[in-house]
């Protein structure tokens, strides 16, 4: 910038004549300001507080390298963000109710949730399922369920986005085989698996495979997707369960892109060339309560990737540098407390993952803190995104807040921030190693204890938790489930059972166990014809298991 001398001359005058007469009078709060993350806030940003004169090198312009701004040039004036409702409880057939009712209302993609038996990878009469069928998201046993859930929904017309992981591969070939029964061609099949399985042993805990053999079947995921799925996402790298187990900002960043680096690399082994699967990668961010912090991450994370896939990875499609991702409003802020607040607090985060940038959008419901959504505060989640895309008038410029001195000198910090974690990941051996040795679980704890610490002082207001408090009041009603869910999900799948052809199950849960005992052989094949056989989910894993045995995390003092 030509005029850096001049406006640090004009800066300086302002401090003598204006600031400091103001201050001598007035007098200012002494509090030390800072974002919810413990980055410094200044008092004031300038043009001195951005990068200078590598300004448009480090920002440049929507829909190019290093894609600061977005990662296409009129972003939500071509198309906007996905509204894709995080969805899912009881039995396939309430919640496929659930999604059509969703689908009316003008939702415009599917977010499917998993009961923990099914994440886990136990079938609903397992012991370990008893009292968890159907909680938390729907109960999927078999092919049978999989297509009474998409019953209705034209495959070739919805995206199916899905939050599942440690058995991502049994899920996603469900799909695939409604799909095939629909007649859709599976080269229009949109969606996205989460398929992230690295953040589950450092935040979440749902995984069921130790972590190499999880990264042989999701590069064997990235093989047959490139053949089979050209527009399927085959992994959403997953910040949100990191931020939610409580990391900072800039720990999600780095945490987040050091598990995407991982899994470059491991399809990068078994031979797959980094354009054939890089396009297909997506992201899954949080958007937390600091508005103007969540903002800068975005970008800083968009910026960062373009990097590590353009110079590390050197890939020359451009597609592969892009950083494309889903955001949801954040669960660990939401309140049993006055939950109405809840609608203020998912406003204000939807509103900065628009404005960050964002390619799909959940918004959390506001008796989430409580139970799952009612309908009516369902459809409330959904019209906040909707007053956004077309009242508010925030879709109508492509990154309306780039060039702010606040935002990009946020985005240059949080950029640095992370790149020294991913450093140090990088110094231990990278993101698996890192996570073996507990380096990012202890850095998650360590920020998820400075922000308790913060709440319980006062320092880190919550409205009606530590200030504004008056006494409860529970919204007037909450989902209550139905008793009988489990013991009906049982019968079905005893039904399936007793209706399928055996001799098809046995043939094919051998031919899987023959593939998984051949360190080189594909397993995606014979993992679809035992779908296709209907066998069960834990019937598929139990095959997994004997060869592999099941995950027992270290512990770590």
């Amino acid at each position: 910038m030509n005029d850096h001398r001049s406006l640090e001359e004009a800066y300086q005058a302002w401090q003598k004549t204006v600031l400091e007469p103001y201050q001598a009078k007035a007098g200012e709060r002494q509090d030390a300001f800072s974002t919810v993350s413990e980055v410094p806030i200044e008092r004031l940003y300038t043009p001195l507080d951005v990068s200078g004169e590598d300004y448009l090198k480090n920002v440049g312009f929507p829909g190019s390298y290093p894609y600061t701004r977005g990662v296409y040039p009129t972003m939500y004036r071509g198309r906007l963000w996905t509204m894709r409702q995080y969805a899912g409880f009881g039995t396939a057939e309430e919640s496929n109710r659930r999604y059509r009712y969703l689908l009316d209302q003008g939702q415009t993609g599917l977010s499917v949730a998993f009961d923990l038996p099914t994440q886990m990878g136990y079938d609903s009469d397992h012991p370990m399922a008893d009292g968890e069928v159907g909680k938390v998201g729907v109960a999927i046993d078999t092919l049978a369920d999989m297509e009474i859930l998409l019953d209705q929904i034209p495959l070739d017309q919805v995206s199916v986005s899905m939050t599942i992981n440690a058995p991502a591969a049994v899920l996603l070939l469900m799909v695939v085989a409604v799909a095939q029964k629909q007649g859709v061609d599976l080269k229009k099949l949109t969606g996205t698996i989460q398929n992230d399985v690295l953040k589950e042993y450092a935040a979440r805990g749902t995984y069921i495979l130790p972590p190499q053999a999880s990264m042989r079947i999701i590069a064997d995921i990235f093989r047959w997707c490139s053949g089979h799925l050209p527009r399927w996402n085959t992994i959403s790298i997953s910040g949100y369960h990191i931020r939610e187990a409580g990391s900072t900002a800039a720990q999600e960043i780095a945490f987040t892109l050091a598990n995407g680096i991982a899994y470059v690399q491991a399809a990068q082994q078994a031979g797959l060339a980094v354009d054939t699967f890089g396009p297909r990668l997506s992201f899954f961010f949080n958007a937390h309560m600091d508005f103007f912090e969540e903002i800068a991450k975005y970008r800083a994370a968009r910026r960062l990737w373009a990097e590590i896939m353009k110079e590390r990875f050197h890939a020359q499609d451009p597609r592969s540098w892009q950083l494309r991702f889903h955001t949801q409003t954040a669960g660990s802020t939401l309140t049993a407390q006055q939950p109405e607040t809840n609608v203020v607090r998912v406003t204000l985060q939807a509103l900065a993952a628009v404005l960050g940038g964002t390619q799909s959008l959940h918004t959390n419901s506001q008796d989430e803190a409580l139970a799952l959504p009612t309908e009516a505060s369902a459809r409330l989640a959904l019209r906040t995104q909707q007053v956004i895309a077309y009242e508010s008038g925030v879709a109508q410029s492509v990154d309306p807040l780039g060039g702010s001195y606040l935002i990009e000198s946020l985005t240059d910090r949080l950029e640095g921030d992370a790149r020294q974690y991913l450093d140090k990941i990088d110094a231990l051996g990278g993101a698996v190693k890192a996570i073996d040795v507990g380096y990012v679980q202890r850095e998650i704890q360590d920020a998820a204890y400075r922000f308790q610490r913060q709440v319980e002082s006062g320092d880190q207001v919550i409205v009606g938790v530590n200030r504004f408090r008056m006494d409860n009041q529970m919204p007037d009603s909450i989902l209550k489930m139905d008793p009988t869910l489990q013991s009906r999900q049982v019968e079905k799948l005893t039904r399936i059972r007793q209706e399928r052809d055996p001799k098809k199950v046995d043939q094919a849960l051998k031919a899987l166990s023959k593939a998984v005992g051949q360190p080189e052989a594909p397993l995606m094949e014979t993992l679809l014809e035992a779908v296709q056989a209907y066998a069960s989910l834990g019937e598929i894993i139990d095959v997994l298991t004997r060869q592999y045995g099941r995950y027992r995390p270290p512990v770590f003092i």
